[in-house]
């Protein structure tokens, strides 16, 4: 299976750089809203800086982050140290998640379908590992419902995805979600300017649920 695409150092760097501006922001309390439903075995894909493990809850029993960027994954470990529930961080890509199939409660993804290769290899990935009734919580930014704002996402994306990590800032990530059989629940959408003087762009904080 093709893996997601593997950070450039640059982009690690720079996002290592500017997420805790974006959680400063904002991103944090929508980070802590995320994992609120989550509990017992947890599976983070693309763990990022590790910016989510402060708010996992009590009923968590482990979470399994994983982080292809080698920046990205030493401040994840260092910020799985002082995490509330066992996080354990390891390199690994959303395309293979190295875990049993139906063995995972919840699975994680924040701000990070935008840049998978292919959702519904991730999204397949999701479903195999998740338990009949596990979740899926996730937080993305996604193509803005404004026709013009979205053509202008459209335009864009070739040389976005090229210099952001892989990012595509016009996916309808909920309904990729929806198309490879999870049912999608309880979804806010809203507008959030993730950097000073940037515009507030379309983003969801959403459930998805295995049958």
């Amino acid at each position: 299976m093709p893996e997601t695409n593997r950070r450039v150092p640059a982009f690690g760097r720079a996002f290592a750089r500017a997420g805790p501006r974006m959680d400063a922001r904002g991103a944090a309390e929508h980070r802590r809203r995320l994992v609120e439903p989550a509990h017992g075995a947890v599976v983070e894909i693309g763990a990022g800086y590790g910016a989510t493990f402060p708010f996992y809850p009590a009923a968590v029993t482990g979470v399994l982050a994983l982080e292809p960027d080698p920046t990205l994954r030493g401040l994840a470990l260092a910020a799985a140290r002082t995490a509330p529930v066992p996080v354990t961080v390891k390199d690994g890509v959303a395309e293979s998640l190295p875990v049993a199939d139906a063995s995972v409660d919840v699975v994680v993804s924040s701000l990070v379908l935008c840049s998978v290769a292919e959702q519904s290899v991730v999204l397949a990935e999701v479903v195999r590992v998740l338990r009949p009734g596990g979740l899926l919580l996730f937080y993305e930014h996604v193509r803005s419902a404004h026709r013009i704002l979205g053509v202008a996402e459209d335009l864009v994306t070739p040389l976005w995805s090229r210099v952001a990590g892989g990012c595509h800032p016009n996916r309808d990530t909920a309904a990729v979600i929806a198309r490879a059989g999870l049912a999608v629940q309880g979804l806010e959408r809203f507008g959030f300017s993730a950097l000073r003087g940037n515009p507030p762009l379309a983003h969801v904080l959403g459930v998805a649920s295995k049958s």
